[in-house]
């Protein structure tokens, strides 16, 4: 074969390689920047990933009051950041450092997951305490209602007890008398008043010596009395007394007479005649004089 040939066959297979290697160096750079703009992509699903994890870590610490928890929670959210920042840094024409931080993705998703699911489980948790508290809290108001009401009920009782061992005074009959011992007919001949009354029987009441105390209120209310310190305690305060009398009680229905001898001018009108015992007042009846 001469050289010409040669050649020519020489130029031919340079031509056939440098097209195969143009070929494949197209073909390659294709690949590449296909794979370029799907890193490309990828790197950036995988930055909303990481930065929507740190703020479902925000949002998990707000849920929570236990701080030994609530460290744990920040620090993972302040590890989710710096590979975040990492993310951000690296190259999409780095596939390996992509590619690490993609399973590091994994992994933040699983821890994250870890901890939605504890913190759900102590939410409810809480709910239920919260809802047995509440529950004992509507107990012990129900149980403090009905103390109440039973204190309530037993202080009724009590006064009722208290009312039924009273003493009463029926019959009141004023007789205003004259210096013979008659009844009076004008008030300017009035030397003594009589007046007498009846305690009823009451089994309940308790025996032995027992103090009445007689308010005489003559028609301007000015009580007749011998002595300023002729007074009796009666609802928190003193009240003078026209006469004072003491008995002996028996349980038993009891008559009673007392007098005021008449020292003083008495005006004519209606007076009043009040009956106390025991710091009550168990009788009152009005009688007039002309």
């Amino acid at each position: 074969m001469d050289k010409s040939k040669k050649l020519i066959i020489v130029i031919i297979l340079l031509i056939v390689i440098i097209g195969g290697v143009s070929f494949y160096a197209f073909h390659q750079a294709k690949e590449n920047k296909e794979m370029s703009e799907l890193f490309a992509v990828e790197k950036l699903e995988m930055e909303n990933e990481y930065t929507t994890f740190a703020t479902q870590y925000d949002e998990l610490q707000v849920q929570i009051n236990n701080d030994s928890l609530r460290e744990k929670l920040e620090s993972e959210k302040l590890k989710t950041q710096r590979l975040l920042e990492e993310l951000r840094q690296v190259k999409t024409s780095n596939a390996a450092e992509i590619m690490r931080l993609k399973k590091e993705l994994k992994t933040v998703r699983a821890v994250l997951r870890t901890y939605v699911i504890q913190i759900d489980s102590l939410n409810k948790l809480n709910q239920a305490l919260a809802e047995e508290n509440q529950e004992v809290k509507q107990k012990y108001t129900q149980a403090t209602r009905q103390i109440s009401n039973l204190s309530q009920e037993k202080k009724n009782l009590n006064e009722k007890v208290t009312l039924a061992a009273q003493l009463d005074a029926t019959g009141i009959n004023v007789d205003p008398r004259n210096k013979r011992g008659k009844t009076a007919k004008k008030v300017k001949d009035v030397k003594k008043i009589a007046i007498s009354f009846t305690i009823v029987k009451n089994i309940t009441a308790k025996t032995g010596e027992r103090t009445l105390y007689i308010r005489i209120a003559k028609p301007d209310n000015d009580v007749l009395t011998k002595s300023a310190s002729d007074t009796f305690p009666y609802e928190n305060r003193n009240l003078a007394y026209s006469i004072k009398k003491y008995i002996e009680y028996t349980g038993e229905e009891q008559n009673v007479t007392v007098y005021w001898e008449v020292e003083e001018y008495l005006p004519a009108g209606t007076y009043h005649v009040y009956i106390f015992a025991d710091g009550t007042m168990i009788g009152q009846q009005a009688f007039s004089m002309k």
